[in-house]
């Protein structure tokens, strides 16, 4: 099919310059895992840059997708603005979810270095 032709069949001149790929299906695995747990950040100045790094770092270590759900907010627990973005403070409890094939492995390494208050000492 030529470009013109491509061009033509698109009524709306918008959807010439965006057009969206079709979305593909992934596949889910039937031994994949949710794991919730909920940890509290006992660090005096809550979970700033450092302790922040340390959680990012444990979490990469694992296939599962983990997430941290915090006042309404989501985000991926490998990601450190994600992480960041949180803003807890001493006391919080933060929720942690985990799906995959590891996923409470990697739900309870993030549960004991939230209780080791992520390695830092100050």
């Amino acid at each position: 099919m030529s470009l013109k032709k491509k061009l033509t069949l698109a009524e709306n001149p918008l959807e010439r310059v965006f057009v969206k790929p079709e979305l593909k299906p992934h596949k889910v695995m039937s031994n994949d895992l949710k794991v919730d747990k909920p940890i509290v950040i006992l660090n005096d100045k809550g979970l700033h840059t450092r302790p922040a790094t340390e959680l990012v770092k444990c979490a990469q270590n694992f296939k599962a997708q983990i997430f941290l759900i915090y006042q309404g907010l989501n985000v991926n627990a490998k990601s450190l603005l994600g992480v960041l973005m949180l803003a807890a403070t001493r006391g919080a409890r933060i929720e942690v979810e985990a799906e995959g094939s590891d996923a409470a492995e990697a739900v309870e390494a993030l549960a004991v270095l939230a209780r080791n208050r992520f390695n830092i000492r100050y």
